[in-house]
């Protein structure tokens, strides 16, 4: 009796041991952590304009570089751009060398699954630059073509989720960034590039390449960013620091900086 009264105590005991590691182990320190550490570090594509890319100085410059430092400063930390593989995005988040994916990151259900993410910060769309002396205006034109997206992006999932156009390609061209397939374009080794219509409208503005976008978009999607899973926390700060960002009107401001005009679709 004795016995079997204390193989009963000694299973409860580690039940609750277990549960109180199972517990321990799924609690969120994300936001301590990174406070304590006193660094956000933000992971990019830094060819990716007006988001996140180089000037002529070779500094990390952009609208969400410019949030992102904005954020950092009103937790207290200090902030830090690294540059990161695109392709090797969710890599670099997992391992725990960036803290967040901050640079045009398309939200997906997919990626809903395995991450984190704050509300959308800015809507898009994935659209195909061509030439202005190619006369394309159409999905169809592109009928038999080369078209060309950088590897690991929403413009290859974007091309995925529309067979029938992809059908209709004689063969896609992946590039490490947008900068380099449309330096491909421009020499004509490429027919269009599919790639985000806020990065390919500011390309246009300031360069002034004889590009164009076709007006039939592929897909429309929204911006977010992104963190570890489990880091709930930390992406509900950086939220509500950037709804109040958006209440004061520093959103507006540095919105009107990039694009002109407030596009923001924060707290909306």
């Amino acid at each position: 009796m004795k016995k079997t009264v204390l193989t009963v105590l000694a299973i409860a005991t580690m039940i609750s041991v277990v549960a109180g590691c199972k517990k321990k182990s799924a609690q969120d320190n994300s936001l301590n952590d990174l406070l304590a550490r006193g660094e956000f570090v933000l992971g990019l594509d830094d060819s990716f304009p007006p988001l996140g890319f180089r000037d002529d100085n070779n500094e990390i410059v952009g609208y969400d570089i410019d949030l992102a430092t904005e954020v950092a400063k009103r937790l207290g930390v200090n902030f830090r751009a690294q540059p990161i593989s695109w392709d090797a995005k969710e890599q670099e988040l997992a391992t725990g060398n960036i803290d967040c994916i901050w640079n045009g990151l398309t939200i997906t259900p997919e990626r809903l699954e395995a991450l984190s993410f704050t509300k959308p910060y800015l809507d898009n769309e994935q659209a195909v630059v061509v030439t202005q002396a190619s006369g394309y205006t159409t999905l169809a034109d592109l009928s038999g073509k080369t078209i060309g997206l950088q590897a690991g992006s929403s413009a290859a999932d974007a091309v995925e989720a529309a067979p029938e156009f992809k059908a209709s390609l004689n063969s896609i061209t992946e590039f490490k960034d947008n900068v380099t397939a449309l330096n491909d374009l421009e020499i004509g080794g490429v027919d269009g590039v599919v790639m985000d219509s806020v990065v390919a409208n500011y390309v246009i503005k300031t360069t002034g390449k004889p590009f164009t976008i076709i007006h039939e978009a592929l897909a429309s999607e929204q911006y977010g960013v992104a963190f570890r899973k489990g880091d709930v926390k930390l992406a509900e700060k950086v939220q509500a620091v950037l709804e109040e960002m958006e209440a004061d009107g520093t959103v507006a401001e540095l919105s009107r900086k990039w694009f002109g005009a407030n596009i923001s679709v924060i707290g909306k």
